[in-house]
């Protein structure tokens, strides 16, 4: 199973919206077989670990991460090719939180004579695919909030001015994360004040699963942007990729306008201070397919979404600098009238990518310690 997660690994920046999956087959104590899932539309891991054992494959036992498909998607179902090509022991990671699957591949296989086996590295499977899941089980993506500050928690200076607080390989890191992604949301004062790319900036030969001469794969930039002021100048309209506009703004003048500049728009929910519902958004992400987000913003959407606890995972990059009193800070929280009403944290991973710390953590449900 351990081998399957290393063999799942390689799509991960190419699977979207599909999860990533691995597949190892061995008989008589050696591998005959193995495969991953490269992008949607394409073989399973499954599929491709029996094609490369070939006769070999019946009888073997399978280690597989996610629960084999048994319903007809973009491809057949991952049971059928399991069943037909002989295989007696199937091992898996964790079930399938699709609700068209869950459970009923393992029932399929079992009524059909197979061994299965459940459970084996479930977390670290689980971990591969946090989007997926999320998306699967509660109509939600996976949200990550990136940040990135001084040492003493500033984002820019008093008058804006803020490239750049971190290194290079600081910000190659986030390149990362950004191709790893489903979508980036901003907001629009941030596009206002610097007319970001959001774009994934890496070669292709960088990505295990892509040819040299192969597109990276663009997340979906996507701009909070309540009152509909987007430039129809902004730099993001003429990049490879779609931006979507997130907007309370219904006049059909200007929603034509944004979207004979490339944009496309939808009109979303307020909230009770008339601005886009967070929430309602990250809901109709979900339904178009977005397994996990990346917000790159600025204090108001940062802070909106800590408040309603929509982050699932800060990234936090701290530069070795100090930018004082004036400069500006990370989140707009508002005042809080005691040491109790802090927003605490559980650190999941502390480390130095050049010259700065990457902290990653997420919002804890313990109270605020006192002591």
């Amino acid at each position: 199973m351990a081998r399957a997660l290393q063999l799942a690994e390689r799509g991960l920046y190419t699977t979207d919206p599909n999860p990533r999956v691995g597949c190892v087959l061995t008989k008589d104590g050696r591998v005959v077989g193995e495969g991953w899932h490269r992008r949607a539309g394409e073989p399973h891991a499954e599929r491709l670990a029996i094609d490369a054992a070939g006769k070999a494959a019946r009888g073997a036992t399978a280690y597989v991460t996610l629960e084999p498909c048994c319903h007809h998607g973009r491809t057949p179902p991952c049971t059928d090719a399991l069943l037909e090509a002989g295989i007696s022991r199937v091992v898996v990671g964790m079930e399938d939180p699709n609700p068209l699957v869950h459970g009923r591949g393992l029932e399929r296989m079992r009524a059909a004579g197979v061994e299965v086996v459940t459970g084996v590295l479930e977390g670290p499977c689980r971990a591969l695919n946090p989007g997926f899941d999320q998306r699967m089980r509660h109509g939600l993506p996976y949200v990550r909030l990136k940040l990135a500050a001084s040492l003493d928690g500033r984002t820019a200076l008093a008058n804006g001015e803020s490239r750049w607080i971190t290194s290079e390989a600081a910000r190659t890191d986030v390149q990362w994360l950004r191709a790893r992604s489903s979508a980036i949301v901003t907001g629009i004062g941030t596009l206002l004040a610097d007319d970001p790319s959001l774009n994934v900036r890496l070669a292709s030969s960088a990505i295990p699963a892509l040819e040299q001469a192969e597109p990276v794969r663009q997340p979906l930039r996507v701009v909070v942007d309540s009152r509909l002021r987007l430039p129809l100048s902004a730099r993001m309209l003429s990049l490879p990729g779609a931006t979507l506009v997130a907007t309370c703004e219904q006049d059909p003048r200007r929603i034509a306008a944004a979207t004979s500049a490339g944009a496309e728009v939808w009109v979303a929910p307020a909230d009770a201070a008339g601005r886009v519902d967070l929430e309602a958004l990250l809901r109709y992400l979900a339904e178009r397919e977005i397994n996990e987000v990346l917000i790159e913003a600025g204090p108001t959407l940062a802070g909106t979404a800590v408040r309603q606890r929509l982050v699932d995972e800060l990234v936090l990059y701290l530069a070795p600098h100090l930018m004082g009193s004036d400069a500006r800070g990370l989140f707009e929280l508002g005042p809080l009238a005691s040491m109790s009403e802090r927003v605490p944290l559980e650190v999941l991973d502390l480390r130095q990518i050049g010259s700065d710390l990457r902290l990653r953590a997420r919002l804890s449900s313990r109270p605020a310690d006192n002591g």
